[in-house]
């Protein structure tokens, strides 16, 4: 199996982002399947298009995409993907939608392929917070994980795809008194984890 994982680049005027410095750090193979790591830009408009592209180069069996949730203060996969773009802050092209669906003809949402509450399972067995989400919002999260699900209905059927979010790092909490962060290593930990369910339930 090969599971291509990716990772936003740092946005919000932020000088990281632990989505893609823990999906550097992932080991190669994780329980037997092959991870291909990919940083993906913060864009409405060409996440979407960069993840076409590796799908295309590498033929993965899953995509795993990871995001960062500055205010969670846990690990939590994705249920569902809207057909909404709406950025209460531009992304790193200066794009700041409002109301837009990000596809024409989709649906107006998708479902995961992933086994999201073993997901969960796993997490916790592994010492570390974990819930399932049924919103991943109305940004760039949101919008990569609604499109990667647009192709896997118009040109992938054969893919399983979804989307997880994990909360800060402690650096970025340093001037954010009471918000919750976690650990890159306890990032590289959850994702791991995750990755070991998903490969599990396949």
């Amino acid at each position: 199996m090969k599971i291509l994982v990716t990772g936003f680049d740092p946005f919000g005027g932020e000088t990281t982002n632990p989505a893609i410095e823990a999906v550097k750090r992932l080991p190669a193979t994780i329980a037997g399947a092959t991870i291909v790591p990919l940083m993906v830009p913060t864009v409405f408009q060409t996440a979407g298009t960069v993840v076409r592209q590796a799908i295309l180069t590498e033929h993965p069996d899953v995509v795993l995409s990871i995001g960062q949730a500055g205010g969670r203060a846990a690990l939590t996969p994705e249920r569902v993907a809207i057909n909404l773009a709406d950025g209460r802050i531009p992304d790193n092209a200066g794009d700041q939608p409002s109301d837009r669906p990000l596809q024409e003809t989709g649906a107006t949402a998708y479902f995961t392929q992933l086994p999201v509450k073993a997901m969960v399972q796993t997490i916790r067995a592994a010492g570390l917070p974990s819930a399932v989400s049924t919103t991943a919002g109305t940004y760039v999260c949101n919008a990569l994980m609604y499109q990667v699900q647009y192709l896997r209905a118009t040109e992938f059927p054969a893919l399983r795809a979804g989307f997880m979010h994990i909360p800060f790092l402690p650096s970025q909490v340093v001037a954010k008194p009471g918000v919750p962060s976690l650990s890159l290593a306890d990032d590289v930990r959850g994702i791991t984890a995750a990755i070991t369910a998903i490969v599990a339930a396949e």
